[in-house]
């Protein structure tokens, strides 16, 4: 009896704890609700994101958004327009001749967003935070090389490699993972790969509400170290739906669309026109390519892969697939990139007579009466993979189809989502497929050396190089010399070789767009492709 008492007046706590549950949750939303609109500000800029800006995490990836944790978090050393590296939270930094010391020397005004001091053991403590988790960051060429991190005093922190690797300075400007959390962020046993207590960073802006997949608010740092925002507030609304962000945008409630691919080339080119808001293209930010598998039997001639590139007209895919947004790209990398400006290459122009010479040279005859070319009996059939969502994809696979045709290839393209297309990629298992580099601050040195890195599907492009064995060990060479000119003079060779072997052609280069209100000012594109745009934008 005393048992089922127990039981009873246990269940009618129960019962009581989880309405009382229920009625702070409704009163949590309702807050949250009340909060979003009393965030509302005239000093404020609204704008749309098509995913939840993910947890604000400086040392991990996806679905963590790029620009939100570049918002937050900030490098050492930041990266700026022509590839120009400057300080930012080291002062300054010293290289040893051999190339393997790093010294760096912090500034000395820095506080993270909770009043805490930014110093060199927070340094040490952030990079052992990433050496811990070394296999999730391997990708950054410089974190496999760090032999070890030591504090010299309260603000110089020395890096030492375990050889030379000159872009270390430049990989310190990308947005993750080497950004630095403050003490108060850390979980109890340092491991940041599992999450953090919360982001605490010395960035321009703190993260003030949240609302998973709807809405995020920063709201301006007042205690900055560096310049202050114009504005107080950026708020972040998560619209998935590219039209209903085109909507959202026209009625007023978005102050600002940015990005790549957040809306259509038609739209934006209609909204351009309109004359209502104002609207800015960036500078190239990547180049669009075709990348070819040259182990592929009809694609390990030269001859085959120069007629392919000779054999479309490039400038008028370009225009009418992106109506202009895009602009045609003579060189496999922007040139706005570092060491691209003064590569020595071929500018391949569209010549259908020359493509069928070289065609004919390399023994593709076209048998009368057929409309497909062969050699010993084999048809000259190649497939192009392509990422079935990305419609400029799609629409420039069905033109070089119609257009390769006419030179005797039958071009099959098949699209696949964009996992398939990485994984078939990375395995080689492909004739052709769509690529673009990852851009600043990731290139030219990335780029490169993917080529000699498996897993990217590079190995198979170069398979065929007659002086495969020497490019590869330039593109060893050019990470490791500490000469610059030496430098100059290996990208040029490298990336010339590459050019010339027309195993990647490039199609053109890809640009960010941005439309926004009138009363919205001072947009600027930052240099380095994945950081905020938000440190000079203002509104009336």
């Amino acid at each position: 009896m005393s048992n089922r008492k127990n039981k009873n007046r246990y269940l009618l706590i129960s019962v009581m704890i989880l309405i009382f549950s229920i009625t702070l949750i409704g009163c949590s939303s309702e807050s949250v609700e009340n909060s979003d609109s009393a965030s509302e500000s005239s000093n404020m800029i609204t704008f749309a994101w098509p995913r939840d800006i993910g947890e604000m995490n400086p040392h991990i990836y996806n679905p963590s958004q790029l620009f939100a944790q570049s918002m937050i978090y900030e490098p050492l050393v930041s990266y700026q327009d022509g590839g120009e590296l400057k300080p930012h939270l080291a002062e300054s930094w010293k290289i040893s001749e051999d190339g393997k010391e790093y010294v760096f020397n912090l500034r000395q005004d820095v506080k993270f967003s909770d009043g805490t001091k930014f110093n060199a053991d927070i340094v040490k403590k952030n990079f052992d935070a990433i050496l811990n988790n070394a296999d999730m960051h391997g990708w950054l060429g410089f974190i496999t090389k760090i032999d070890q991190t030591e504090v010299i005093n309260e603000f110089t922190f020395k890096l030492t490699l375990k050889e030379p690797y000159y872009p270390t300075i430049q990989e310190l400007a990308v947005v993750r993972p080497v950004r630095f959390l403050g003490e108060a962020g850390f979980p109890k046993d340092d491991d940041t790969s599992k999450g953090v207590e919360k982001p605490v960073g010395t960035g321009p802006w703190v993260l003030d509400e949240y609302k998973v997949d709807e809405f995020a608010v920063f709201q301006r740092n007042e205690d900055y170290w560096g310049e202050l925002p114009s504005v107080e507030k950026i708020k972040v609304k998560v619209i998935p739906d590219a039209e209903t962000r085109i909507l959202a945008f026209e009625k007023g409630d978005l102050d600002l669309v940015y990005g790549e691919g957040v809306i259509s080339i038609d739209t934006f080119k209609q909204l351009e026109s309109d004359g209502s808001y104002e609207t800015s293209i960036s500078e190239p930010v990547a180049t669009r390519q075709l990348v070819m598998n040259t182990n592929k039997e009809q694609l390990s001639d030269i001859r085959v892969r120069q007629a392919l590139h000779y054999g479309f007209n490039k400038q008028a895919m370009v225009d009418g697939v992106t109506s202009g947004l895009e602009e045609k790209a003579d060189f496999i990398l922007p040139t706005n990139l570092p060491y691209t400006s003064n590569v020595d290459a071929t500018k391949v122009e569209y010549n259908v007579n020359k493509a069928k010479q070289l065609l004919d040279e390399a023994g593709w005859k076209l048998p009368k009466g057929k409309t497909v070319r062969e050699k010993d009996g084999k048809p000259l059939e190649i497939e192009l993979m392509y990422n079935s969502a990305e419609i400029i994809q799609k629409t420039m696979a069905e033109t070089l189809q119609s257009e390769w045709l006419g030179l005797g290839v039958k071009l099959n393209i098949a699209g696949v989502e964009l996992t398939t297309q990485v994984e078939r990629f990375k395995a080689n298992e492909f004739d052709m497929n769509f690529y673009s580099n990852f851009g600043a601050p990731y290139d030219p040195h990335t780029f490169v050396n993917m080529m000699v890195t498996e897993g990217f599907g590079f190995r198979e492009v170069i398979s065929s190089y007659p002086n495969k064995e020497e490019f590869m060990n330039q593109i060893v060479e050019v990470q490791q010399t500490t000469d610059e000119n030496e430098r100059q003079q290996l990208y040029t060779v490298i990336l010339g070789s590459l050019q010339e072997q027309s195993s990647i052609v490039p199609i053109s280069y890809i640009k960010k767009i941005a439309i926004y209100q009138k009363n919205v000012s001072n947009f600027t594109f930052p240099a380095n492709r994945d950081e905020h745009p938000f440190t000079g934008i203002s509104v009336k």
